[in-house]
């Protein structure tokens, strides 16, 4: 079993100050992956995404929001493909060549569309969030945390009502075995 990022809620909100306005009302003293599962049992999604969100690492953010909103939806048009597809690549292959096409692709592409955030997540995982032409802006600390967020809670809005507990369920099983370092079985 792997070591939990952050131990605590206030170890997360200590390192990610607006993680605070993200999650919401949060008992600060308790464990980060009891208060994740609490958040999810209650269904609360909202704070269970977000919190996940930012209790993970970067690339295992981005690797869980693409998963997740494949669960969410069959069918992704052209440009929300594209997004996805350069976001799983970065998550498999973190070089700096893969996160600045991910950070191209989404900043193309319609920040409406969940998939777009993904990209931008990734290519907000470090290093300048602007093209090379420009003087370097390196991503805040919280920035690619944010976008997975966003993605997916673009994505909840958009799923069936019926389907809405059962899929963002299974989700969240997967966001807190990534969180304790467990492993997963195959897809």
């Amino acid at each position: 079993m792997g070591q939990v990022r952050f131990g605590t809620v206030q170890d997360l909100l200590q390192a990610f100050p607006m993680a605070r306005h993200d999650i919401g009302k949060a008992d600060a003293d308790k464990p980060s992956l009891d208060f994740l599962q609490e958040a999810a049992d209650a269904r609360n999604w909202h704070q269970a995404v977000s919190f996940c969100a930012y209790l993970l690492p970067r690339r295992v953010a981005v690797a869980w929001g693409c998963r997740s909103l494949r669960r969410m939806f069959d069918h992704f048009d052209a440009n929300d493909s594209r997004s996805l597809n350069f976001a799983e690549t970065w998550v498999h292959q973190s070089d700096e060549q893969s996160r600045n096409k991910a950070l191209a692709v989404g900043n193309a592409n319609d920040p409406e569309q969940p998939a777009t955030w993904l990209a931008l997540a990734a290519g907000w995982s470090g290093g300048s969030v602007v093209p090379a032409e420009f003087a370097p802006v390196e991503a805040k600390p919280d920035q690619a945390a944010r976008a997975v967020r966003a993605a997916l809670l673009i994505g909840l809005c958009r799923l069936p009502r019926d389907a809405r507990d059962r899929i963002m369920t299974t989700c969240l099983k997967d966001g807190i075995q990534l969180a304790r370092g467990e492993p997963r079985p195959p897809r």
